[in-house]
């Protein structure tokens, strides 16, 4: 059984990697060979079974070989997020867009060349909705994207329910939420002070807020994230809608809540440890989000952190 990981040496593919070689597939062995590629793969294990690729996605000849032989999945992570996607649109493109395509086509030679049909898990991002939204999203709410990265994450979920459509691949498209808690590294992801909210705080330092404590965000903890691609990897994807896309669970919290939950959870005075200082395009980008009801994901076994203090003790975790 061989699968493989873009993004493999970003904060959420070290901690799939790390999960897939130590656990396996839910109700299944551990990949038989685990090929990961990124431009860096520092931080993952020496394990036999990984095959290190790397180099630049939009270079296919980085990850042509994966396809030599029978590829059971691909679970893809690699791209470029947020604000770096605006400062730079035509990497972005190549990396969101080009490669994604790439790789579905990839897909399509093998289950065309009478190999296996590969299950094709794709991380897309809430990023696809516009920031004006409606009093509860649901899975039927339109998505509007207002910067580059939303775009492109959308394109891609359409790439995917075509090919899986056409039997290229077997699909599944997630919105992933805000992913906390990522380590101090500048990522060019304009939601990263949500991160540095819960590690300083945890940690009983100050921090400057740039929402007001009544920004609602949408987030889930890293395992939790982790526990949901993994499913989407086994996933019976009759369970799912005709667009293969699906808005996970995640809980919806207020900022000042946020302090609050981790206060308990590591015991220190986090509410008093916060300066608030909203800015209003991080507040409307990030603070407005709205109640969400996410029955399909719900329904297929999909599942999200539960409360505050389940996410901010899973969050820190795996730091």
């Amino acid at each position: 059984m061989r699968w493989l990981v873009t993004g493999a040496g970003g904060f959420v593919g070290r901690a799939l990697v790390r999960r897939l070689l130590g656990q396996g597939l839910p109700g299944e062995l551990a990949p038989t060979q685990l090929l990961v590629t990124d431009l860096a793969l520092d931080g993952l294990p020496d394990d036999p079974r990984l095959v290190r690729l790397p180099g630049d996605l939009v270079n296919p000849q980085t990850w042509a070989g994966a396809f030599d032989r029978p590829l059971h999945g691909v679970i893809h992570l690699a791209s470029v997020p947020g604000g770096a996607a605006e400062a730079r649109p035509a990497l972005a493109r190549a990396v969101n867009l080009d490669a994604t395509q790439a790789l579905l086509d990839g897909g399509r030679a093998q289950a065309e060349g009478g190999g296996p049909v590969p299950r094709f898990v794709f991380a897309s991002s809430i990023a696809v909705y516009p920031p004006q939204l409606p009093s509860v999203v649901t899975d039927d709410t339109p998505a509007l994207p207002h910067l580059l990265y939303g775009l492109h994450k959308l394109t891609g979920e359409l790439a995917v329910a075509h090919a899986s459509r056409r039997g290229w691949v077997d699909g599944v498209s997630l919105r992933l939420p805000g992913v906390l808690a990522r380590p101090p590294q500048r990522t060019g992801q304009l939601s990263a002070f949500m991160s540095d909210f819960v590690r300083e705080l945890a940690a009983g330092r100050t921090y400057e807020c740039p929402t007001s404590p009544s920004a609602a965000i949408w987030a889930s903890s890293l395992p939790n994230v982790i526990d949901n691609l993994l499913h989407a990897a086994t996933v019976d994807t009759a369970r799912l809608p005709a667009s293969r896309c699906l808005l996970l669970p995640t809980l919806r919290v207020e900022m000042g809540e946020l302090a609050a939950a981790i206060g308990r959870v590591h015991g220190v005075p986090a509410p008093a440890l916060v300066r608030w200082a909203p800015d209003e395009g991080t507040e409307a980008l990030f603070g407005r989000y709205p109640p969400l009801r996410t029955h399909l994901a719900e329904g297929a076994g999909f599942a999200g952190d539960g409360d505050a203090d389940v996410l901010v003790r899973r969050a820190l975790e795996a730091a």
